[in-house]
């Protein structure tokens, strides 16, 4: 493992024309040998979104692979580069920062946002402009998981576990910008199910209230390229008169809704469906 990341630092460490070329070679790769998540990315495109075109989910599944080629060198800028470097190289656009900065300094932000394959940078570099801290999981490789520490924690003030809420409900109540990447299967856990892309889906309802115990402001960041330029769009959700179940699925809505602008940037080899369809669905 040691020796693979120490390649792969020293690849993340050529400028970014390499990257570009080197990325495309291993998302080909990727898609070609990872066959697993070939499936699952394969399975997730065609129930979501059904109107496409057999040749046309082909294609996305081509460019999302080589987008995840792309996320190895991208997560390595966000891990391993300076905030110099990246000013200098790494092009990129944020709009809305000024509902961060000019809000009421006692109510803390909750920022959702979906999972990209480049979330890791755009953590990153929303990091460079404000204080902010983030929810996490542990990564299953206990050498990964101190290197995603070490990578994160460039940017961002501080990590907590999703299984420790008291943490970071401690930071919003302190006024505190907290990131939180909710779209995943985590299984029937502070889950009910809702709706994503029209499928059953396991989803996180203790939104409301994480607003409810800490009166926080919630917030949504998209995350697309616009050409070579990596854009960041924060947009405040408003969360009032929404129950539990309602805020949940209107959160679904608006993740859905960003997806479908650039589809093959998203994380579709993840099980999201594991928990209503069941996991012989990827298989």
């Amino acid at each position: 493992m040691q020796v693979v990341i120490t390649f792969w630092r020293a690849a993340c460490a050529l400028p970014l024309a390499w990257h570009k070329i080197l990325g495309q070679v291993c998302g080909s790769l990727l898609l070609l040998f990872a066959n697993k998540r070939r499936k699952i990315a394969q399975a997730n495109i065609q129930v979501c979104l059904p109107l496409l075109s057999l040749a046309e989910q082909r294609k996305l599944l081509h460019k999302n692979f080589i987008s995840l080629g792309h996320s190895l060198f991208q997560t390595g800028v966000a891990w391993f580069w300076s905030d110099a470097r990246i000013e200098k190289d790494v092009a990129y656009k944020i709009t809305g920062l000024d509902l961060l900065k000019n809000h009421d300094q006692s109510k803390g932000n909750l920022i959702l946002f979906k999972h990209s394959q480049h979330l890791e940078l755009d953590a990153r570099l929303l990091g460079m402009n404000i204080d902010a801290f983030g929810v996490a999981r542990s990564h299953n490789s206990s050498t990964m998981d101190v290197l995603q520490t070490t990578g994160r924690l460039s940017s961002i003030k501080g990590t907590a576990d999703k299984n420790n809420p008291r943490q970071f409900v401690k930071w919003l109540k302190e006024g505190k910008n907290v990131l939180y990447a909710i779209d995943q299967d985590y299984g029937w856990s502070n889950s009910v199910e809702l709706t994503f892309f029209n499928n059953p889906a396991a989803t996180i309802t203790t939104t409301r209230k994480i607003i409810d115990m800490t009166q926080c402001n919630l917030l949504f960041m998209n995350s697309f390229y616009k050409e070579q330029e990596l854009n960041l769009e924060l947009e405040i959700l408003s969360s009032e008169g929404f129950n539990a179940n309602a805020l949940a699925q209107k959160i679904n809505d608006v993740i859905e809704k960003s997806i479908t602008l650039e589809p093959a940037e998203y994380l579709w080899s993840h099980r999201r469906f594991k928990s209503t369809l069941g996991k012989q669905f990827y298989n």
